[in-house]
């Protein structure tokens, strides 16, 4: 008998992207995975998002469109797609950017070899030839790569699938703007295994109006990003004493090199800024020209 594959939620949030949006759906609609549905959930837009959307749940069964009665912003938004789902995974899908056609079905297939895992991810990047895709990660293993091996949580929603019980299980997205995607993986990674697909297996669009272009530009996204680590390494988290001094160090080392950068290219301002909301000493701003540190080895 044949086991019927899992659905998979596809959750796309939308503001103001008549411009892409048809492409985004067109990518899931040609999926090699075929057991799926399409949640849209537009948050307010005043163009014709909610018009093409609509257009293609005409035709199509498995997608619904959603419009919020008020806007709720990007991270809140993506909880409000998912209290909709009723798939076993849920997949993100902005509505700027495309999946491949083999894009669910390669996650799935990993999801399900790890039957354990509750989530994995696919980053931005050239793959690593020492690795054989995909990867598990345990907790201890998974805080060690990004901590002390040079970064691991660098997915945005749209590179993920999620086992929908564990998203539950720690409540979703928290709704801080920017950095509530890596808030997310710390949370699951603390407590769940995790899985490295094949890198880029989403197309992410970049153009002037999306939001990391602005976060760019947010010198209170940058503090938002370095209270967050200190905020994780603070919390009960699976790495020793010795590797949160560490990571701590070297992080703060990283955020003070960001302050000397400003300070070098003229932009005092900026400077400033990182400085004080980050609270971090003179002292520290002119050591952190010293290498950082990285556990090598894990005794």
């Amino acid at each position: 008998m044949k086991v019927q594959s899992p659905l998979v939620s596809v959750l796309m949030t939308a503001y103001n992207r008549e411009k892409y949006i048809a492409e985004a759906i067109e990518s899931v609609l040609a999926q090699t995975y075929t057991n799926w549905e399409l949640i849209i959930v537009d948050d307010c837009s005043t163009d014709n998002t909610v018009a093409i959307a609509q257009s293609y749940a005409a035709n199509d069964s498995r997608i619904k469109v959603y419009v919020n009665e008020k806007n709720l912003g990007d991270y809140h938004n993506r909880n409000r797609a998912a209290f909709y789902a009723t798939g076993e995974f849920i997949k993100y899908l902005d509505a700027d950017d495309m999946m491949y056609p083999h894009t669910i079905s390669a996650m799935v297939n990993a999801m399900e070899y790890f039957p354990d895992a509750a989530y994995g991810f696919s980053y931005f990047g050239p793959q690593d030839d020492t690795i054989k895709y995909p990867l598990l990660y345990s907790p201890i293993e998974a805080y060690r790569k990004h901590f002390l091996g040079g970064g691991f949580f660098y997915a945005g929603p749209g590179g993920a699938i999620v086992r929908k019980k564990y998203f539950d299980d720690v409540k979703g997205f928290s709704g801080a703007r920017y950095i509530g995607d890596t808030e997310l993986w710390f949370k699951l990674a603390a407590n769940y295994n995790s899985v490295l697909f094949w890198p880029t297996l989403i197309w992410w669009r970049s153009h002037e109006d999306q939001e990391s272009k602005y976060e760019s530009k947010d010198y209170q996204a940058q503090v938002e990003r370095y209270k967050l680590v200190k905020k994780v390494l603070n919390e009960k988290n699976p790495l020793s004493k010795d590797e949160i001094a560490i990571a701590d160090k070297n992080f703060t080392r990283i955020y003070c090199r960001n302050i000397l950068r400003y300070f070098f290219k003229g932009n005092f301002k900026g400077a400033n800024y990182l400085k004080k909301h980050g609270k971090v000493s003179l002292i520290e701003v002119l050591l952190s020209v010293i290498p950082v540190n990285k556990l090598k080895k894990i005794m």
